[in-house]
């Protein structure tokens, strides 16, 4: 299935591995004829051919932990053959600890970011908003980027939708200015009209999507291993699926977020700058004279990611603002569910490149900040309980997620008590309401010589994202986007 699947458009990207493969596996040991080692070397197999989204742990239908002894059979494949692999462990509060501990260790050990965690309670609690059951909720699993799907019921479109929420600011701003009686108040309102109109925009792009899709490509793979299209006789786009759960993510909050905090900070309260100043530098990309003192100015006013800055504040509003609205368009569309996410995938350099300067500072062009995480530099210190409790509280909440995304040195990860307090960290996170926790350790120098000469270290996997790679084989774009944040995070 993994390999026909690959040859036709899109289809089913991996699945619960260790319930898939359990009923095989307890039959053919019970035969005789399949042992651990055999069994070990088979999966491994399949993580090398097909490198696909795998999740195992994590609560059945009834809420019980589906950890069995294949669980850490899959996890020690992964260890042994040490290439890039994208498993998750689903966190929940019956989970087995033995797992997570093994998972922990593995990740400190090989240094390749696998696995990856997601968070039960806010995953299923979020889902069930959409109208689901609980049964329905726990029985979705983590197979994207940043996304989950029920295996066979859904047709998701996930992680190919993101509203440039920079430029939507943009927009907004330059409007503001124009017309005069600027303030953020007022600011803020013209971008929510203008986001409104991008979020109306995407559904109704969508829609179109969902309507002709199957005049172009029919889901010929989907169609035949999904509930749902061969009883209707309906194409999977076309009212073939079971459910139809379409992801719509924001891009960009940190870099909304703490333009507003520099606007309130600098502007209304300290006034340090007057808005027709601001706004001339703004235009000419700081570049003229007093330029790089006033970005400099706006790039140390509070930040998203400080612990209840001024711009952690505006994140909050600025999330429960674009769910709001992406919840809303799901009136207008029966039949689909939009859900709101935050996620950029790689795209903080491209989405970047669509917007001028920043009053937070951000030069013209520069990326956008990775996802749901803060602007590097967001701290001195940088410290992790801050991000992490700043992230947490912009989680979209209706069971799509805006990931965190972790850098560490090597050395932050060595001995039994650097995993305890990794795995106590992850259980703690998600007890906050977090969704999914991606964690690159990775030692900087050997970043920046990998950078100069990919060459030199074709065994280096980083988490690129919401995906692992052979840092080698990346882009010189992705190598920056992985280089410039691990650097800057912690990983020097």
């Amino acid at each position: 299935v993994n390999m026909s699947n690959r040859t036709y458009n899109r289809a089913g990207a991996g699945c619960q591995l260790d319930e898939t493969l359990r009923p095989y596996y307890e039959r053919d040991c019970a035969a005789g004829i399949l042992d651990d080692a055999e069994a070990k070397f088979i999966i491994a197999c399949l993580l090398i051919n097909d490198p696909h989204y795998y999740q195992i742990g994590g609560p059945n239908p009834e809420g019980l932990d589906m950890t069995t002894p294949l669980s850490f059979l899959i996890l020690e494949a992964a260890h042994e053959t040490k290439v890039s692999v994208n498993l998750t462990i689903r966190v929940h509060d019956r989970l087995n600890p033995k797992l997570l501990r093994r998972g922990v260790e593995i990740l400190c050990a090989d240094q390749k970011g696998c696995p990856r965690f997601s968070g039960d309670n806010a995953l299923v609690s979020g889902f069930m908003r959409n109208g689901y059951t609980v049964q329905q909720a726990r029985s979705r699993i983590a197979v994207g980027c940043h996304w989950m799907s029920m295996p066979g019921l859904e047709y998701t479109l996930n992680d190919l939708i993101k509203i440039n929420l920079a430029k939507v600011f943009e927009v907004a701003f330059w409007e503001m200015m124009e017309q005069g009686a600027p303030s953020t108040e007022r600011l803020f309102a013209l971008y929510r009209y203008h986001l409104d109109l991008a979020v109306q925009c995407v559904a109704a792009g969508i829609d179109f999507h969902m309507k002709n899709q199957y005049r172009n490509a029919p889901e010929l793979m989907l169609n035949l291993i999904s509930h749902g299209p061969v009883e209707k006789g309906l194409d999977m786009t076309c009212g073939g699926a079971m459910y139809y759960n379409l992801c719509m993510d924001g891009s960009a909050i940190a870099t909304v977020a703490d333009s507003f905090g520099a606007l309130q900070q600098r502007v209304e309260e300290e006034k340090r700058i007057d808005w027709p100043a601001l706004y001339h530098h703004l235009k000419t990309d700081f570049q003229d004279e007093g330029g790089e003192l006033v970005r400099q100015m706006l790039s140390h006013s509070s930040r998203y990611g400080g612990g209840n800055t001024i711009s952690d504040q505006w994140a909050v509003r600025i999330s429960k603002s674009y769910s709001e609205q992406v919840r809303a368009v799901s009136e207008k569309y029966p039949g689909y569910e939009f859900i709101p996410g935050w996620f950029s995938w790689s795209n903080t350099i491209v989405l970047g490149k669509q917007v001028g300067a920043t009053p937070n500072g951000r030069h013209a062009f520069e990326p956008i900040n990775h996802g749901a995480n803060p602007h590097p530099g967001f701290r001195k210190d940088g410290a992790l309980t801050a991000m992490s409790n700043s992230i947490c509280a912009v989680q979209p909440g209706y069971g799509n997620t805006a990931p965190v995304q972790l850098e560490l040195d090597p050395g932050m990860g060595r001995g039994d008590e650097a995993v305890q307090k990794i795995a106590d960290y992850i259980l703690t996170l998600f007890e906050q309401g977090a969704t999914l926790l991606n964690i690159n350790i990775v030692n900087g120098q050997q970043i920046l010589e990998a950078d100069k000469d990919p060459s030199k270290y074709p065994d280096l996997v980083v988490r690129v994202t919401g995906f692992t790679a052979y840092f080698c084989s990346l882009t010189p774009e992705f190598r920056k986007l992985v280089v410039d944040r691990i650097l800057i995070q912690g990983g020097a």
